[in-house]
C-alpha cells in the first residue's frame, strides 16, 4: 500500500516520459532525481507509464536512482515494483504473424518493430530509424524475423511502424481497416503503434492503483500528448506539461510552468513538497 506523505496532495503520481519528464535526446535529467528519490522513500510511489519497451523504463529508474511500478507498452504491460507482471495483454502470435506478413508485403514503406515483453526485434538493426529509436530509450533492438519463434505462444505486445509522415497516416488508415480489433495509433506524425484492442494507459493506472490499494482519484498524472489524455482522464489531478498539445492543455486540470527540457515534472513536484 501506498504510504501518505504530510502535506503532498497526491498518494502516487503517474507521468508519462517522453515530451514530459525526459529532455529532448529523451534521456532522463540529473536533476530530476533528487525529487523523485524524496517523494518515493516518503512513501509516495512515482509511477513511469510509456509505450517504451520494459527496458527503456527501467533505465531511466537507474539513472535516476528510484523504484516503482510501472506500465510499458501503452498499458499492455504492468509491472510491480518488483518487476513482477500484474497484468499483460497481447497479441496472439497467429494474428501477430498475420500482421507481419501484410507489413512486410503491402506496406513496404513503413519499417516494423516487434516486441513483447523485454524484447525487442526488427529485421535490421542497421537502419537509421532504429539506431535513433535506440540512442532515445537507451536499449537494444535485435535481429529476428520469425516472431513465432522468437515470442512462442506468448505473442506480442506491440507493432511500432516507422515511416515518412505520409506513409505512416496510410499504415494507420489500412491495418485499422484490415484488423479491427486491434489499437492502432499514431503517437507521432512519423511512428504507428498497434496493441491489442482494449490497450489503453487508464487501464495500468487502474491496476497500479488496485495493487497499491489506493483510489486513482488521490492520484495526479503529468503527460504532454494526445496520447496521455486517456491516463490523465483517470487520475484526480492531472498536469499538462508547457510543451503540451493545446488539446492537452485544455482537457487538463492544471498545466505546469515549465516544459519537459525545463525539469517541469521535477519542479512542479519539488513545489508541492515544499
Amino acid at each position: 500500500m501506498a504510504g501518505t506523505l504530510a502535506g503532498f496532495p497526491y498518494k502516487a503520481v503517474f507521468s508519462d516520459i517522453d515530451g514530459t519528464l525526459v529532455d529532448a535526446d529523451h534521456h532522463p535529467m540529473p536533476q530530476t532525481a533528487p525529487v523523485l528519490q524524496r517523494l518515493v522513500a516518503r512513501g509516495v510511489p512515482f509511477v513511469l507509464i510509456s509505450s517504451r519497451v520494459p527496458g527503456g523504463i527501467t533505465c531511466i529508474h537507474d539513472q535516476l536512482g528510484f523504484r516503482g511500478p510501472y506500465v510499458a507498452y501503452g498499458g499492455a504491460l504492468v509491472r510491480d515494483e518488483a518487476g513482477r507482471d500484474l497484468y499483460s495483454k497481447t497479441i496472439d502470435i497467429d494474428t501477430a504473424c498475420e500482421i507481419k506478413d501484410y507489413l512486410v508485403h503491402d506496406l513496404p514503406d513503413v519499417f516494423c518493430c516487434s516486441y513483447g515483453y523485454d524484447t525487442w526485434v526488427v529485421d535490421d538493426n542497421t537502419d537509421p530509424r532504429v539506431l535513433e529509436e535506440e540512442f532515445f530509450i537507451q536499449y537494444k533492438a535485435r535481429v529476428a524475423s520469425d516472431l513465432r519463434a522468437t515470442f512462442g505462444q506468448a505473442g506480442c505486445h506491440k507493432f511500432m511502424l516507422m515511416g515518412a509522415p505520409e506513409a505512416i497516416l496510410a499504415a494507420e488508415k489500412n491495418v485499422s481497416a484490415r484488423f479491427p480489433e486491434l489499437a492502432v495509433v499514431r503517437s507521432r506524425a512519423e511512428l504507428c503503434e498497434i496493441s491489442a484492442g482494449g490497450v489503453r494507459k487508464s487501464e495500468g493506472v487502474r491496476m497500479i492503483c488496485d495493487h497499491l490499494g489506493i483510489d486513482p482519484a488521490d492520484c495526479a498524472a503529468f503527460g504532454d500528448g494526445l496520447n496521455d489524455l486517456d491516463m490523465m482522464g483517470a487520475v484526480g489531478t492531472s498536469y499538462a506539461m508547457a510543451n503540451a498539445e493545446d488539446a492537452v492543455k485544455r482537457a487538463a486540470t492544471l498545466v505546469a510552468q515549465w516544459s519537459n527540457v525545463q525539469n517541469g515534472v521535477g519542479r512542479t513536484l519539488e513545489g508541492l513538497l515544499a
